[in-house]
């Protein structure tokens, strides 16, 4: 058994109305990159976990597409054929 670790680094961007949450991964020498962003309503109290979890999953998400894509274009070149993941 082969075992790898990474690590993602989420960075917080935040002003008094927007909260932009900035993630990077390197696999096996490959950086993924995204982000997500989230905008409070100046009439809701300040709530700034709030935001953070909300511009955090909007990155992550984004980077799940990201990998499931980059899994596919692997499968896809080994395969010499086209293949659909679901992610």
């Amino acid at each position: 058994m082969t075992r790898e670790t990474s690590e993602i680094e989420i960075t917080f961007e935040e002003d008094d109305t927007h909260t932009q949450a900035n993630i990077s991964i390197v696999i096996r020498g490959k950086a993924f990159t995204s982000s997500g962003r989230a905008s409070r309503n100046p009439a809701d109290a300040k709530m700034p976990m709030v935001g953070e979890e909300l511009a955090a999953a909007r990155a992550l998400a984004d980077l799940v597409h990201q990998l499931v894509e980059a899994a596919a274009e692997a499968i896809s070149k080994q395969e010499g054929q086209p293949v659909h993941l679901k992610g």
